[in-house]
């Protein structure tokens, strides 16, 4: 890798912002620099299933020739042009496959872009390609992906988080500088917080789920994913706003992101302690972050108090009654008819029903096979009561504590993850185990608030990175960045620099931050 290149990589989106409007760089530059570091290391990482370079080279060529014309067209170029971005492969995009990780939808090709596709091609923000993912998004560890699991660039023998592993392994390893996933229970920011970067939940409706393939339509939301607070509220002005497509989307607008996250300040704010998510099943490492962390927010000005949100007790089992019933209802369409995978049954008549059940059989992954049975069976008839519609008054139960907590507090935090990254297998064979790793995350997709994980540092234990998590009442996306920056620089200035700068080597030829090949 030239020297070149490697310094490019390692810019944040918001200095490669700048350096391409200053023309000190071209967007070609920045672009086959990206692409030649996945070349490099995604053999090792596994973050991609599709690389899109020639689209994303001709799009780059295309922002450079427009600044180096000048007038309107160079000035009406949006601040992120040229930036390249990497998708996770459950949002459909014209012109490379969707998979969603599954055999089901090997090799289609949608015939239209997802809302955020469309913005993105709008501010010509090159795509790199499409992230792997645990199948239709259900995992917590991306080993559940029908093409490989990817690996967490800090140590290749260990996940990468999940659903989204595949987006935050790419920005971890500086082979993107943004990506976007989608965040059911925790899919954007668990990944952030075991890989160190920034992943962003927005509020529900904010960013259109248009396009968004579905597991849990009234939980999933698209989000960016980043090395930086500043560089994911950029991505999300992009992607965000108002969509008819989108029956879910918010109208009315939000305070300006990019300035929350510039203009940070946390001085006389009330920042609450989530009672329930931290302590008792938390790593020691996890917990002396947090507490870290805690303590730099006081020194700055902030107003530290404690609240209770007692039925976050019950979160994890209802969002596991909730979610599943929506996947049956959702996956239902993936019957080998209409498109996607089609297998044959190889004897006896040849019904509808035979090839479904057929495709459905060859194409869906254990841990697909297993929701779609448990939402099923949740909403069969005779449990539809006990169970969904428990869950459902439990859903409103955890919204009125989040709304108790924040009469109390501006904002909550707490740590992102109970673990640091665990080992590939370790927990493959153990669904209840897996599903505890979003315990501290799922609450907020059951109220449908704003959610961002940063790095908090490396546990003692073993050197890998924690994730300090920041809620906000529905609609505040500005007040996470804020505090959110602010949390940053204190950490940053702490350890001299930004914590991927602490990260090992990746395999043994070249090294995550500042090496070269």
């Amino acid at each position: 890798m030239t020297e070149l290149n490697n310094s490019l990589i390692h810019q944040s989106a918001a200095a490669l912002s700048a350096k391409l409007i200053a023309r000190e760089v071209s967007a070609v530059e920045v672009t086959q620099a990206h692409l030649d570091r996945i070349a490099d290391v995604d053999g090792q990482v596994n973050a991609f299933l599709h690389v899109n370079a020639e689209e994303a080279l001709a799009v780059a060529s295309d922002v450079d020739a427009i600044r180096a014309a000048g007038g309107e067209a160079a000035a009406g170029l949006h601040d992120l042009a040229g930036v390249p971005i990497a998708v996770k492969d459950l949002i459909v995009t014209v012109g490379q496959p969707t998979t969603a990780g599954s055999k089901i939808l090997e090799g289609w090709h949608s015939p239209y872009d997802a809302t955020v596709i469309r913005k993105l091609r709008a501010a010509k923000m090159p795509i790199l390609g499409k992230t792997n993912l645990d199948e239709f998004a259900m995992g917590s560890s991306t080993e559940h992906s029908a093409y490989g699991p990817t690996r967490n660039p800090w140590d290749l023998d260990r996940i990468p988080g999940g659903s989204g592993g595949g987006s935050a392994a790419a920005v971890a390893a500086f082979e993107a500088p943004l990506a976007l996933g989608t965040d059911t229970g925790g899919s954007i920011r668990q990944p952030g917080a075991v890989t160190g970067t920034v992943g962003m939940k927005p509020t529900y409706g904010a960013v259109s789920r248009y396009g968004a393939i579905a597991m849990a339509s009234s939980l999933d939301q698209i989000g960016p994913v980043s090395r930086t607070v500043l560089d994911s509220a950029l991505l999300q002005e992009v992607v965000g706003g108002h969509d008819p497509y989108d029956s879910t989307s918010l109208s009315d607008p939000f305070d300006n992101l990019v300035t929350a996250a510039r203009t940070g300040n946390v001085a006389g704010m009330k920042i609450g302690i989530i009672k329930e998510l931290h302590g008792e099943g938390y790593q020691a490492g996890v917990e002396n972050r947090f507490n870290e962390s805690l303590e730099l927010l006081r020194e700055a000005g902030a107003e530290i108090v404690e609240v209770s949100c007692p039925n976050f007790q019950y979160a994890l089992g209802a969002y596991y009654l909730i979610m599943p019933s929506e996947v049956s209802s959702n996956l239902a369409k993936f019957d080998g008819v209409r498109y996607g995978l089609r297998v044959l049954p190889k004897d006896g008549p040849m019904t509808i029903e035979r090839v479904m059940g057929a495709t459905r059989a060859a194409g869906f992954g254990d841990e697909v096979k297993r929701r779609i049975i448990l939402g099923t069976y949740a909403l069969s008839a005779g449990y539809y009561d006990a169970y969904y519609g428990s869950a459902q008054k439990v859903r409103t139960l955890i919204q009125r504590d989040f709304d108790a907590a924040f009469a109390q507090a501006d904002v909550l935090i707490s740590p992102t993850s109970p673990t640091t990254a665990f080992k590939l297998g370790e927990k493959l064979d153990d669904p209840l185990a897996m599903y505890l790793n979003d315990v501290a995350t799922i609450p907020a997709n059951m109220a449908g608030i704003p959610g961002l994980s940063l790095p908090g540092g490396l546990a003692d234990e073993d050197g890998l990175p924690v994730g300090i998590q920041l809620l906000a009442p529905a609609r505040q996306d500005a007040r996470v960045y804020r505090v959110g920056s602010v949390l940053e620089s204190l950490l940053e200035e702490k350890w001299g620099g930004p914590l991927l700068a602490q990260a090992p080597v990746l395999g043994s030829s070249s090294t995550i931050a500042g090496g070269s090949k």
